[in-house]
């Protein structure tokens, strides 16, 4: 049985990243050769060094919508939150409602002196809120004007500017969080990649809150996993599939972007062009069809992100790693350094 303790490790308070750096790609990376067990310390400007002609960079472009929304109940005044999770094929959106024993359903709330209104319609698994929201205008512009960056939780500080909190390359909106490997790469450091002979490919898959949602059960095979909405196109799905084929390396940027291609890859490794919700939970034992090599940031103890990188590497080794970027003072988490795994 693999149990939650075996993925846990110490890490003191100060050293999750409050703020981004004032220069993404200035962040710290460590580079792991798993073949040799080697392990490198570098600035991810230096990441072109590991990269070559015909490798393949896979990239999340989701993006991430003001999903906290802050109103009162329309019969008592009291101040509830709302935090947008998923749109609804009916049109309506999956919500985590605080506090949600005052939103049960037929109660009403309003939003931005009644720019917007929301009506609570079912309560759905683990509490979360079905609700149908009803405005005048563009859904999207006045979530712009009233919504607020869902940050994640051990984020303290305010977010001077929203956009530090999405990719340079985002572009379709409905995340709750942000696809994080993604933060440290510039527009430049990009051209410079491209300009290298390396193709970048783009996927999506909607970041829920799950992400941050912590594993509760001792045996971690017991864990529920929450969906997400992934696609692939047909041209991405040709760069992915070309890439191996001519002998490069499939380098997926984030988590997301593994759970993307391993969802939509078949045994023979192929990925085909698609969209499905996923549910994919990757730990040791997994047996990636499509990934060669990783670029990802440091997960929370006990997440199921660290135990992906887990599975793409070696549990202890993994671990150790931890230990000497914590010693090695890294900066963790969203807004932290990186590691590429190789």
């Amino acid at each position: 049985m693999m149990k939650l303790e075996d993925f846990d490790y110490e890490l003191p308070e100060e050293l999750i990243a409050q703020d981004p750096l004032a220069e993404r790609s200035a962040s710290r990376l460590m580079v792991i050769d798993r073949a040799s067990g080697s392990v490198t310390h570098r600035h991810f400007s230096d990441i072109t060094d590991y990269l070559k002609p015909g490798d393949c960079l896979v990239l999340n472009d989701t993006r991430v919508i003001p999903a906290r929304l802050i109103g009162v109940k329309e019969d008592t005044g009291a101040v509830v939150e709302l935090l947008l999770l998923k749109h609804l094929d009916d049109g309506c959106w999956e919500t985590l409602a605080k506090p949600g024993k005052k939103l049960k359903i037929g109660a009403k709330v309003s939003f931005g002196d009644g720019l917007l209104h929301a009506e609570i319609v079912d309560i759905l698994e683990e509490g979360n809120r079905k609700v149908r929201f009803s405005f005048e205008g563009i859904f999207e512009e006045i979530l712009d004007k009233l919504g607020e960056m869902p940050l994640p939780p051990y984020i303290h500080n305010k977010l001077e500017d929203k956009e530090r909190y999405q990719t340079v390359y985002a572009k379709n909106a409905g995340s709750a969080a942000a696809p994080t490997a993604g933060l440290h790469f510039t527009n430049e450091l990009l051209n410079k990649i491209e300009e290298m002979g390396v193709n970048k490919a783009f996927v999506t898959l909607h970041v829920g809150l799950g992400t941050f949602r912590p594993v509760k059960t001792e045996n971690i095979l017991e864990h529920h996993m929450h969906t997400e909405y992934c696609e692939i196109s047909q041209q991405t799905a040709d760069m992915i599939n070309g890439a191996h084929e001519a002998g490069g390396r499939v380098i997926c940027v984030g988590t997301t972007s593994v759970r993307t291609i391993e969802s939509m890859a078949g045994d023979d490794g192929r990925v085909r062009a698609g969209s499905r919700d996923t549910d994919i939970f990757i730990y040791p034992g997994y047996k990636f069809k499509c990934v060669d090599s990783l670029i990802t940031n440091f997960h929370l103890p006990q997440s199921t992100l660290l135990m992906l990188v887990s599975a793409f590497y070696d549990r202890e080794k993994v671990l150790a790693a931890y230990k000497e970027a914590v010693e090695e003072r890294y900066r963790f988490f969203s807004f932290g350094d990186a590691m590429f795994l190789i």
